[in-house]
């Protein structure tokens, strides 16, 4: 089967003309021209291939029987046949990554299916952007690999992780710190993580961080290593004396090192937040500091997250 895209941009293609937004002038600037989508099956037009409507878009029947699952515009979220394990799947990956995590849970999308962005615009910021966002949806998710997020407050690291597990068919987000619910602020924080994240994740809240890690099997998100090590300070008494933290950090590293998934971790980096002033906070400054060093040294990837922006670290 031979599929063709003579254009694979937004209805208005990318960069939209006119359109001054920054995705647009990036594309410009890059040389990059997407024309509006189109879809050509083995020299036939998407349009004339024997086709069924499905929600969301199309089910395309392709000679020998293969199959084509195609979006049918920017947000929809084709819906797969039961059963049906399809060669190739042409999606908005740009607005709906998630799809792309339910069709492989499902079955619908193997390791084999030819999987394409369609409809791509400046829903995405720049060509540079798109590409390191597909890098992390249509590569192997298998593990083991280990990601370690940093970034200071409000850095948009918990977004990126959440970001980059978009379209891995099993995910368990590990919060390792919980909510109280007398502070409205705090569980509205917590209920604004919950919308981003798609509803078939799983949420493990707890503290053995190290035991989550080493029953994994698919993909885990921790948000995040800064909370759980204020945690475990508290159970082992260590806040006045943090050598007594020094046997769960270890069993930390231990369970990251060995762990069998695809673990992406968020944690503070503490170089970013103010020069604490009480002797609490400075023994939290810096258990978290070395637990940083630590698991970043046993890490695939690490990434500094700055306004919503990531610079990879070597």
């Amino acid at each position: 089967m031979k599929i063709e895209l003579p254009g694979s941009g937004g209805p208005q293609g990318w960069p939209a003309p006119d359109c001054r937004c920054a995705s647009c002038a990036r594309a410009r600037a890059a040389g990059v021209s997407l024309e509006p989508t189109r879809v050509v099956i083995n020299g036939v037009p998407l349009e004339d291939c024997p086709r069924f409507a499905v929600p969301g878009g199309w089910d395309v029947h392709v000679p020998f029987g293969e199959r084509v699952l195609v979006s049918g515009g920017p947000g929809q979220r084709p819906e797969a046949a039961p059963g049906v394990v399809y060669s190739a799947a042409l999606l908005d990956l740009v607005g709906c990554p998630d799809h792309l995590g339910w069709l492989r849970r499902e079955g619908a999308v193997s390791d084999d299916t030819d999987v394409r962005a369609i409809y791509v615009d400046h829903r995405v910021g720049s060509p540079g952007e798109l590409e390191r966002r597909l890098a992390f949806w249509t590569s192997s998710s298998s593990g083991p690999h280990r990601t370690l997020l940093l970034g200071g407050s409000r850095s948009g690291k918990s977004a990126e992780a959440e970001l980059r597990l978009m379209a891995h068919p099993d995910v368990t987000y590990v919060a390792t710190g919980v909510g109280d619910a007398s502070d409205a602020e705090w569980t509205a924080r917590i209920e604004a993580h919950r919308r981003r994240r798609p509803d078939w994740w799983e949420t493990l809240e707890t503290s053995d961080l190290a035991d989550a890690l080493a029953s994994a099997t698919g993909a885990v998100l921790v948000d995040g290593v800064g909370s759980w090590v204020a945690a475990v300070m508290t159970e082992t008494d260590a806040w006045d004396e943090p050598s007594r933290v020094q046997g769960r950090i270890e069993e930390l590293v231990a369970a990251w090192r060995g762990t069998s998934a695809r673990v992406v971790a968020v944690s503070d980096e503490v170089g970013m937040s103010l020069v604490p002033t009480t002797p609490v906070g400075r023994a939290f400054r810096d258990v978290l500091g070395s637990v940083n060093q630590r698991l970043a040294a046993e890490s695939e990837d690490v990434a500094l997250v700055v306004a919503g922006r990531v610079m990879e670290l070597p």
